[in-house]
């Protein structure tokens, strides 16, 4: 059996830790590979991980074709509701394979309603322009298409990710507007991410310069953005609309901590 392992789908979802490998290898070591690897023909979807045990040790494994899948974004979004159902990814991590969704599903909208005809060719000759006129009272026999799904509310993105409303707009704020070293700094578990939407908000060469320094760096410039928007100023009458908006962000970004250390805390106690 031919199995294609593609690159970009090996690295569309975040990997094992080398712990969390580990505890896998040895699993499949003692008791076998039980779940079957899913592929699309000959390219590897699901099973990465065990695929490369398997063949490191030796261990026999199934295999069961998928037969659904028409695209690559047909794969892509199996892959994220597979990934969404297991409870060792992280608040970031859940977050971003949720907007991904949302960014897949919206670009499927955006191109089915631009989406028209093709044009017929233009004949070559009298007699073909005269059969084409012919042809023209003939009913036409198109095929309907399936219904492109509506890309989901936040509210869904939320539920579907077992977040918070106000965690994905934080998760979707890093992502627009956090260097790329800041987000890094999130997947590891430097920071959390109050703090990276909060670092998110300072010029990219100061983010970069934050991270360069290290998590203690990050975590006080996070600091250093919250205390400069408690400090208390004088307030033209025509800004009182502007710094009432300041406040309500502060309010969710607190809002969204502690929904976030009340989750963790909920993990760990069902783990």
């Amino acid at each position: 059996m031919n199995i294609v392992v593609n690159e970009e789908l090996k690295a569309y979802i975040e990997p094992m830790t080398p712990e969390e490998y580990e505890a896998l290898e040895r699993s499949l070591l003692a008791e076998g590979c039980r779940d079957a690897l899913v592929l699309w023909g000959e390219i590897l979807i699901d099973g990465h991980h065990r695929y490369a045990i398997c063949q490191q040790h030796g261990l026999p494994f199934q295999t069961v074709q998928h037969p659904n899948f028409q695209s690559m974004d047909d794969v892509h979004l199996w892959m994220i509701d597979q990934h969404l159902g297991r409870r060792s990814l992280s608040v970031f991590q859940r977050g971003e394979l949720a907007l991904r969704k949302r960014d897949i599903l919206a670009a499927r909208r955006a191109q089915a309603r631009v989406k028209l005809p093709p044009l017929p060719p233009i004949p070559e000759d009298a007699e073909a322009a005269t059969e084409d006129a012919e042809q023209v009272n003939e009913p036409a026999v198109s095929t309907p298409e399936a219904p492109v799904e509506a890309p989901p509310s936040r509210e869904a993105l939320a539920k579907a990710a077992r977040l918070s409303h106000t965690q994905v707009g934080l998760i979707e704020k890093i992502r627009k507007q956090a260097a790329p070293e800041v987000v890094e700094a999130v997947k590891a578990g430097t920071i959390s991410i109050n703090a990276a939407a909060a670092v998110a908000s300072l010029p990219e060469d100061e983010q970069r310069a934050a991270a360069s320094g290290g998590d203690r760096e990050l975590k006080e410039a996070a600091k250093r953005v919250r205390e400069s928007r408690r400090k208390p100023k004088e307030i033209p009458a025509a800004g009182a609309e502007d710094e009432l908006q300041q406040l309500r962000q502060r309010v969710a970004e607190l809002t969204a901590e502690v929904a976030s250390l009340r989750q963790q805390l909920a993990e760990l106690q069902g783990g």
